[in-house]
């Protein structure tokens, strides 16, 4: 009867396996008063595409993940989640809207709520791409040299994370996150001893 909250997840499959596990996870926080009623969306990218640079692959993942700009945002919002929520009453009030993902999808969840702030206010982003691969590096420079939009961002990554072509993920992760602090964000990067994976992540979760 009354609007729900509303949370989507990229490389949604993932969030829903045991790593997460996230609709028992929310159910149980939404039961203990913890969260308010929140309608979950977990989307997978597309299974056709040009792969990953210098990695090939045979996905549209990389494309639609790690990408700038506001595409993407403009896919979810103006064609996939009219779809997926039909009939159901979702608030329009960013504070009440959150996305989240992992690696490119993290990068792609950060990327979506820069982009359209008066959509999502919160971010939760584990492992994120935010490194030289279509642009993520990008966004840390862009934090500091723009005003500060109305953002709670909540950053996860591991001491053994990726360190590759494309960059050092923790250090990338480090930098969005100081980038955030100098622009006053209501922010946190929590570093694990873990690598490129949803292990921490999920551990955290429920807190996070």
């Amino acid at each position: 009867k009354a609007e729900a909250a509303l949370m989507v997840f990229q490389d949604g499959a993932r969030y829903l396996g045991p790593e997460i596990d996230a609709p028992a996870v929310l159910d149980n926080l939404i039961a203990a008063g913890e969260l308010p009623p929140i309608i979950a969306v977990f989307v997978d990218p597309g299974a056709t595409g040009p792969g990953l640079p210098v990695y090939g692959g045979k996905d549209n993942r990389s494309f639609e993940y790690d990408s700038g700009g506001d595409a993407y945002a403009r896919f979810l919002l103006g064609e996939l989640l009219p779809e997926a929520t039909r009939g159901l009453r979702i608030s329009a009030d960013p504070a009440l809207r959150a996305i989240c993902g992992i690696s490119s999808g993290g990068h792609c969840a950060f990327n979506v709520a820069w982009e359209r702030p008066d959509a999502f206010g919160l971010v939760l982003s584990h492992c994120g791409s935010f490194t030289a691969l279509r642009g993520g590096h990008l966004l840390a420079p862009a934090v500091r040299a723009n005003p500060r939009k109305p953002l709670r961002v909540f950053l996860q990554t591991g001491m053994n994370d990726l360190d590759i072509v494309f960059g050092n993920w923790r250090l990338a992760n480090q930098a969005l996150q100081s980038a955030l602090e100098y622009r006053g964000y209501e922010s946190r990067l929590v570093v694990g001893d873990g690598g490129h994976s949803l292990v921490h992540g999920g551990a955290i979760f429920p807190d996070s």
